[in-house]
């Protein structure tokens, strides 16, 4: 098999082939994270029935569609179905015929784009699934789609015939800077770990972008090539990364604007001031859209209530794109060649930095030993804006320590001066005098090249460093 990392995946998808009942199974995760690539390498693409979902595409022509791949893997002819009922009666035909000793493995990829409207999708494959499939210990039903809202409002939170139907579910995330780079390994591809967290920071561990990097460049003509240049790969993949994922997708894309602007986040109050959305249920869908795809997050603060949550992007293409291509003057194809030291960029580096850090704290606690403790992780900002403190990851520890982390992107080992010591020395202050906490307060610092062991060193408990973040 072809695939890189995806370890508990593949156990996960082995013990389903040995499983002694039918299994029904939902993979999902954001476009372009590998879904499709997965299950197909896995399972050699020896599939008893496999079919894709078009997008944009009506009920007749989805129909036609699957009668095409019914007779690609059936034995007799299946004239084409009116109905979804009928059309599943026939693979439930096909399906019936031959051994029954091994599992039977059926893929339907990209289901939400099948699901038109008004199409009886869903009660045609909720009466083949509770009618027949169900019954069947030899079918392995595996169902895939980016709409991830799709997946998990009509399948996982079902609440008629499909409810509690799915015996699996597999939520594919971006890979880690670990398999990243046992990936660039495997292309060839020669970074050092500084610019596999740079590449880090644009792509974000999606698989399909790294895998159209080429070894002949360095990791910033990469960039160039793949996003500058007159014939730019991922230029254009900005609309339709969102137009494939949502119906009306203009409304998401404002959402993520908005956000864009505010690094930090935004309430759901502000976010509906700046976007002139309604204040309504079309707007928590909208925002409940993006969460689940991974392109936002909604966090809450040190100390504060649910309904004081903030929004953030954090999907890192979509942070590249209104940094550096929405409004991109400059008529350059060398454009981030020589980009690179500028303040834009520095700005920009300290923030996705940060990101890389919290999709990375499994790593984090494991180096500062705490893998086994129960913590919980939030951001805190001082109630008092005259203070300015603000500390982007706290981790409340069960064992009663809490760990204010401090994180820095530099090209060289960070340095703390008089003027970074006495700040975080009242960081530390700020937040044990606003929060009451009786908590033993720990500094750490999380750095690319760690921290020089000047005579500042001695009030950091602990450090991370990126090598820490690829274990």
């Amino acid at each position: 098999m072809n695939i890189t990392g995806r370890e508990q995946e593949q156990q996960m998808l082995k013990q389903l082939i040995e499983s002694d009942k039918a299994e029904f199974v939902a993979v999902y995760g954001r476009r372009r994270v590998g879904k499709t690539f997965l299950i197909r390498e896995f399972f050699n693409q020896k599939f008893a029935f496999y079919h894709t979902g078009l997008a944009n595409s009506g009920m007749e022509t989805q129909l036609h569609s699957f009668n095409l791949s019914l007779n690609h893997y059936g034995k007799v002819h299946y004239p084409v179905a009116n109905t979804w009922i009928d059309s599943f009666e026939q693979l439930r035909h096909l399906l019936s015929r031959g051994r029954k000793t091994s599992k039977k493995v059926v893929f339907i990829d990209e289901m939400p784009w099948i699901d038109t409207s008004r199409s009886g999708f869903l009660a045609a494959l909720e009466h083949f699934w509770n009618g027949w499939a169900s019954g069947k210990k030899e079918i392995l039903f595996i169902v895939c789609g980016s709409a991830t809202s799709w997946i998990i409002d009509k399948l996982l939170n079902n609440r008629g015939g499909l409810h509690n139907r799915v015996t699996q579910q597999i939520y594919l995330r971006p890979f880690t800077l670990s398999e990243c780079e046992a990936f660039h390994r495997r292309q060839q591809l020669v970074m050092s770990r500084h610019e596999m967290v740079e590449n880090y920071m644009i792509f974000g561990g999606i698989p399909f972008y790294l895998s159209l990097m080429q070894k002949s460049l360095s990791m910033t003509q990469n960039i160039d090539y793949l996003l500058f240049g007159d014939n730019a790969l991922l230029k254009n993949e900005f609309y339709n990364l969102y137009a494939s994922l949502f119906k009306k997708s203009e409304n998401h894309i404002k959402i993520v604007e908005a956000l864009s602007s505010k690094l930090k986040g935004l309430t759901r109050e502000e976010i509906i001031s700046i976007t002139k959305l309604h204040d309504g249920g079309s707007t928590n869908r909208l925002l409940k859209e993006l969460e689940l795809s991974g392109f936002i997050r909604r966090y809450k603060g040190y100390g504060k209530k649910i309904r004081q949550s903030l929004y953030q992007l954090i999907d890192f293409y979509s942070l590249f794109y209104f940094n550096f291509l929405k409004n991109n003057a400059f008529d350059d194809e060398h454009y981030w060649t020589n980009f690179i030291g500028d303040a834009r960029h520095r700005a920009w580096s300290g923030y996705a930095f940060e990101q890389v850090c919290l999709s990375h704290l499994s790593q984090i606690k494991q180096k500062l030993g705490i893998s086994g403790v129960l913590t919980k992780t939030y951001s805190w900002i001082s109630s008092d804006k005259e203070n300015g403190a603000q500390i982007d990851l706290v981790l409340e520890r069960n064992d009663r320590v809490i760990n204010l982390c401090e994180m820095k992107y530099a090209g060289k080992e960070f340095v703390i001066d008089k003027k970074t010591d006495e700040n975080l020395r009242h960081k530390r202050a700020a937040f044990k005098e606003e929060t009451k906490t009786n908590h033993a307060l720990h500094l750490t610092m999380i750095t690319t090249y760690g921290v020089k062991h000047n005579q500042y060193w001695g009030s950091i408990q602990s450090e991370v460093t990126v090598n820490d973040l690829f274990k």
